[in-house]
């Protein structure tokens, strides 16, 4: 597996996943998001979840003309030659109710199982149902979101410094994350029960998001793929018509994190 090479973007993939957008808040880095999406060709595209932040829409109305260009164009890709599949989260629960159905060219599913170029079969839903403190106290939730919420107001006013002095773009709530012991063993436990429910459900490997940490990696024997977020970290996880998945920071310079190179026909055998 390769990682951090800042090389230039493949704009033709087979397979887009996206995960934990967060339309409807203020920290949902839509600009990003909607130069990455208009940028891509795809045939599927994934959309892993907590796309629509309900949450924050009940506390506060904020739907700026970026969120509605990032609806559009994912609607527009839909109706001509995009498969677009919606795996709805916990900020956006109220979609599972349309499990199953087609809405607007756009397939919900609660969960999927999506089939590699190369033949892995990689199960595909939020991650939400790993989470025991989602699952079981939706108060304890709302909780960490205020919190976040402060966090990544803070986050902006730091990138505008950081802007204005010609520096790249940095995550001070992932950086915060990553050093807080109680949150680091969260991340580690939620991983193992990832590669758990992959061994359970007899698949190659699972993609998810709710967690905000983009990851690609082998876990205890199948495959560990996290989409990440367009709060803290911008990135999204593509196919390409080989079977490579990679991993792909999309901020002010597109970088890819990791790759994980095809089954070899022999291998797969």
């Amino acid at each position: 597996m390769q990682t951090s090479d800042r090389i230039r973007i493949k704009r033709n993939v087979r397979t887009i996943w996206i995960s934990d957008v967060h339309l409807g808040f203020p920290g949902c880095s839509a600009d990003y998001l909607l130069a990455f999406i208009r940028d891509m060709r795809c045939e599927r595209l994934y959309l892993v979840g907590d796309i629509i932040d309900f949450w924050a829409l009940k506390k506060k109305r904020y739907w700026p003309q970026a969120h509605n260009n990032v609806v559009r164009s994912i609607l527009g890709k839909a109706k001509h030659d995009t498969r677009v599949i919606y795996v709805p989260g916990n900020h956006d629960e109220a979609m599972r109710e349309y499990a199953g159905l087609t809405l607007g060219n756009v397939e919900i599913h609660d969960r999927i199982i999506h089939e590699t170029a190369d033949g892995r079969r990689l199960l595909v839903m939020h991650g939400d149902q790993f989470d025991s403190a989602v699952v079981n106290s939706k108060f304890i939730g709302l909780i960490g979101s205020s919190a976040y919420e402060l966090l990544l107001r803070m986050n902006r006013y730091v990138n505008w410094w950081r802007e204005r002095m010609g520096l790249d773009y940095w995550s001070l709530a992932a950086a915060t994350k990553h050093k807080v012991k109680k949150a680091v063993k969260y991340i580690s436990n939620f991983e193992q029960a990832v590669a758990h429910e992959a061994h359970r459900q007899q698949v190659d490997g699972l993609i998810c998001g709710h967690i905000h940490r983009a990851e690609l990696t082998r876990l205890d024997g199948v495959t560990y793929m996290n989409c990440g977020d367009w709060v803290e970290s911008c990135t999204a996880l593509v196919e390409h018509h080989d079977g490579t998945i990679e991993l792909l920071k999309l901020t002010d310079e597109a970088q890819v994190l990791k790759r994980m190179e095809p089954i070899r026909p022999e291998l797969a055998a």
